[in-house]
């Protein structure tokens, strides 16, 4: 109320002067009364300006405040009731809230921040141009750095470790063993790019696995042990026993001086005709886990795989004849390509192949569906269907451990061969069965 009351009295004021001023000048006054008027309306209307503009210079300040995070400054209340007094107030309020909001906003960011240098996993956020803006607590310790500015420093400490930062997609992880004080690290990498208020910035963590993969390499040996130990039991037990009954017989014959019957000789011929098999089907096992543990590297090429399927048909041609199985190839594209070991991806696929035609032995419907194509993430998938019995739940979860099977013949590496040739070709393969309904096998390779 007192602005409008000032605001109103000025102006009259101002009415007033300008109204005795030509009044002055209408009537041919002095010249020393008509200036003195003259400059009495100016200061009037340089007042006026003033007192207007003063609401105004309190409204931007309290702006500027604002914008410059200065939630400090407290207006004069006088609680006299005049609308300068309301302003103040409101000003005052809102800067309460603001000041309350930014301290909440500073404690949950140190609250965050806090956390984010406690977590066991390593973690470093930086932006576009490389300057790293956090590096909690547990990554330092992994690097064995103190400090890091710009996220090319990394490459000074291991550059496989700078390579997968720098070129793994949003998602992608990558595995990387780099040295430590303490002793070699495995570091499984993640990285994902975040956008915050229109600028880029990637996070990415790095998880210590050496532990878990120790107690997993602990877990598969102590597998592969049990496994060796049954098979190698199983084969050795009727051998010593065969032998032992042999040599007991022999020497029985020896102390009495007693000619060997033809028909001895024909026993003994079977028997060591038997231990010889038996040392073979052992010889076989031996080689067939040789060939489990020496699979080559990859050599990596540009494979047409429809040429690749054209080929895979013409070698399997006799087979599917054989057991009157019919195939259906398609590709989309046409021209996909496919960079892998074209021996490799060939053996993995004939070794899927072999085991679909054997699923199919008993069943009325032989169709074997053999699919190329690239899936809405951009990776290459081969899919190999079959029609047959199908593969009990079981056993799902067990097909790819060395050495099981559930085929009557068989050495059970096959596709324990496979699985480690789709990891060494960065990729996957899984599987899904419906009993009666049939198998399918798809390989999954990443672009």
């Amino acid at each position: 109320m007192d602005y409008k009351v000032g605001l109103l009295g000025r102006i009259f004021l101002l009415a007033v002067s300008i109204f005795v001023l030509s009044y002055f000048i209408l009537n041919g006054a002095g010249v020393f009364a008509i200036s003195l008027f003259i400059i009495l309306v100016l200061a009037q209307i340089i007042f006026l300006i003033g007192y207007a503009e003063s609401s105004f210079k309190k409204v931007r300040q309290f702006l500027d405040n604002i914008k410059q995070d200065n939630y400090t400054n407290v207006y004069p209340v006088k609680f006299d009731g005049t609308e300068t007094d309301d302003l103040h107030i409101e000003f005052n309020a809102i800067l309460a809230k603001l000041q309350e909001d930014q301290a909440e906003k500073e404690a949950n960011y140190q609250y965050f921040r806090s956390v984010f240098q406690h977590l066991s996993i390593g973690l470093i956020t930086y932006d576009e141009v490389g300057k790293v803006q956090i590096v909690n607590t547990a990554a330092k310790r992994m690097l064995n750095i103190q400090h890091l500015i710009n996220i090319s420093e990394i490459e000074n400490i291991n550059k496989e470790l700078h390579h997968a930062i720098h070129h793994l997609r949003t998602g992608g992880s990558e595995l990387i063993k780099i040295a430590h004080p303490d002793g070699i690290m495995q570091l499984s990498v993640y990285v994902i790019e975040l956008i915050l208020r229109d600028t880029k910035f990637k996070l990415v963590s790095l998880q210590n696995i050496q532990s878990e993969l120790e107690e997993k390499e602990m877990e598969a040996w102590q597998n592969l042990v049990r496994v060796l130990t049954h098979e190698i039991m199983n084969s050795i037990a009727p051998i010593s026993s065969l032998a032992a009954t042999v040599k007991t017989d022999i020497e029985s014959k020896m102390d009495t001086d007693n000619p060997v019957a033809a028909h001895d000789l024909e026993d003994y011929l079977m028997a060591i005709s038997t231990i010889e098999k038996r040392s073979e089907g052992l010889i076989n096992f031996v080689s067939d886990f040789r060939s489990l543990a020496h699979i080559p590297n990859p050599k990596f090429t540009a494979i047409r795989i429809k040429e690749l399927f054209m080929q895979l048909e013409t070698l399997m041609t006799r087979q599917f004849e054989t057991n009157q199985i019919h195939t259906k190839c398609t590709v989309k594209p046409e021209d996909l390509i496919l960079f892998g070991d074209r021996n490799l991806i060939e053996q993995v696929m004939i070794n899927l192949i072999h085991n679909a035609i054997q699923a199919m032995e008993e069943t009325s419907t032989k169709l074997l569906t053999i699919d190329a194509f690239i899936d809405e993430s951009g990776k290459i998938i081969i899919e190999v269907a079959d029609t047959g019995k199908g593969i009990e739940e079981e056993a799902l979860s067990k097909i790819f451990i060395p050495f099981f099977t559930t085929k009557k013949k068989g050495s059970g590496i096959g596709l324990s061969l496979s699985k480690q040739i789709m990891r060494r070709h960065k990729g996957n393969i899984q599987v899904s069965s419906t009993l009666g309904e049939g198998t399918v096998f798809k390989l999954i390779f990443n672009a």
